[in-house]
């Protein structure tokens, strides 16, 4: 092939294909410079006192030079595949701007060309570190959507297992949290409880991880007495395991120093800037969906919202234990006000049904085959948002049917995008160093924060 001819592969020459790269971090760096920056009216007020400029006098400091940084999307700190692209002067982050959509999967369209149900999996996969938490938040959707009525016990079912997943997720949090801030042998003592967590997970849903035990309609099974034992062999000693845990830290210097005074976001600040769910309560914003628009049985429980006002990394800190402590309560509640009862509708339209109808009865095995080709079926037109509380903040889904078994649209608010969007704030004019600590404590899963 003579060298002039272009190739007629992809390889060598991809011609204009597949420049989104480029164009996309020109994009990024442009509006990193065009920023505007706090440190560039401090410079100017510097500037009026008549001295001449640092890099015209003698002692400049050779820390005060700036440079671009970029941490992440590699680097474990970011706590997944977040990109922040810092303008340092010296050892100060000057102007920061985040990129994000590196796991972006397309997951709201996936949703439309499934069923309601065959869905389910997927929302495990969104914030990983709770999975059952985004069934249920699925599930109250979709039933909203196509008023289905759940049965008493499975409401419970769900309000304890969400409970196990909150505390789960927040028992990660704070393992990763310590470990960016030095302390490493942390992370194994949070992972040891949640490791009872998945534990009885494993039991009531038979995984331990992805577990889709939640079902439109109810739940997949009920608890076993082996099941009810582990949750409240657990519920029995984990404040114990807390104590210890704010023995080690709230006292100790390396961790308050990192953390005190560190992201601070004002009351007002989290409100402007959308803050959801711990971070928000951290500022002083008392806001929490369990108890100002209560969903399942949180209405019929006693439990109290944990709030700070400081709105730094500590705050947070303190907050996520005070929340472990009240899931804890709530469980207890659960456990003791449950009664016994169905765990699924009996409708066959509206959920599957038993295995032993699919195994031992023609109607059951007919059922089952139809619900899994064609799934719930809302009204035509229909639409609805309902969001739960989950670990990480509010968890909506926005449905809309066209009259078939999969939804016409699905949008998803995740908590995690949410607060994705204080980031930029709470970096600027924070050390770098202290950049791993923020990020920590606004936990964010970039599962659902890209969908």
């Amino acid at each position: 092939m003579p060298q002039t001819q272009k190739p007629d592969f992809p390889g060598n020459d991809l011609g204009d294909q597949f420049r989104f790269w480029p164009k996309h971090n020109e994009k990024i760096y442009e509006r990193l410079e065009n920023k505007h920056a706090w440190l560039e009216e401090k410079r100017a007020a510097a500037q009026g006192d008549g001295k001449p400029p640092a890099t015209q006098r003698s002692e400049v400091d050779p820390l005060e030079n700036e440079m671009i940084l970029n941490i992440g999307p590699q680097h474990p700190a970011t706590h997944g595949v977040l990109r922040c692209v810092v303008k340092m002067d010296g050892e100060t982050i000057e102007k920061s701007v985040l990129d994000i959509g590196y796991l972006h999967r397309g997951i709201e369209k996936l949703a439309e060309h499934k069923t309601y149900q065959e869905f389910m999996p997927y929302t495990d996969r969104m914030d990983y570190l709770s999975p059952y938490s985004n069934n249920v938040a699925w599930c109250l959707a979709v039933e909203k959507l196509a008023d289905i009525e759940v049965p008493e016990r499975a409401q419970w079912i769900r309000m304890i297992m969400s409970e196990l997943a909150r505390i789960s997720s927040h028992c990660l949090w704070l393992g990763v949290g310590m470990m960016d801030a030095g302390a490493v042998s942390g992370f194994v003592w949070t992972f040891q409880e949640r490791e009872e967590i998945y534990s009885i997970m494993d039991e009531v849903a038979g995984a331990r991880f992805t577990v889709s035990h939640s079902r439109i309609g109810g739940v997949a099974n009920d608890f076993s007495p082996r099941a009810i034992e582990m949750i409240r062999d657990f519920v029995d000693t984990f404040p114990d395991r807390i104590a210890g845990w704010e023995g080690l830290l709230n006292k100790n210097r390396i961790w308050v120093e990192r953390n005190k005074g560190v992201g601070r976001v004002t009351k007002e600040e989290a409100l402007e800037l959308g803050l959801t769910g711990p971070n928000l309560r951290g500022s002083g914003v008392p806001y929490d969906m369990r108890r100002f628009e209560p969903y399942l049985k949180y209405d019929e429980v006693d439990f109290t919202i944990p709030v700070r006002e400081e709105g730094d990394c500590l705050a947070r800190y303190f907050l996520r234990l005070d929340e472990m402590k009240q899931s804890v309560r709530i469980i207890e509640q659960c456990l003791d006000r449950m009664t016994e009862g169905p765990i699924r509708s009996d409708d066959a339209k509206e959920a599957y049904p038993s295995k032993e109808e699919v195994y031992y009865s023609m109607e059951g095995m007919i059922h089952d085959f139809m619900y899994t080709d064609v799934g719930t079926v809302p009204p035509k037109g229909a639409h609805s948002y309902h969001a739960i509380e989950g670990p990480k903040g509010e968890l909506g889904f926005y449905l809309t049917s066209d009259g078939t078994g999969r939804p016409w649209r699905v949008r998803i608010n995740a908590p995690s995008f949410t607060n994705l969007q204080a980031m930029e704030h709470m970096l600027e004019g924070e050390m770098v160093a202290d950049t791993v600590v923020i990020i920590g404590s606004l936990d964010p899963v970039m599962g659902e924060a890209d969908k």
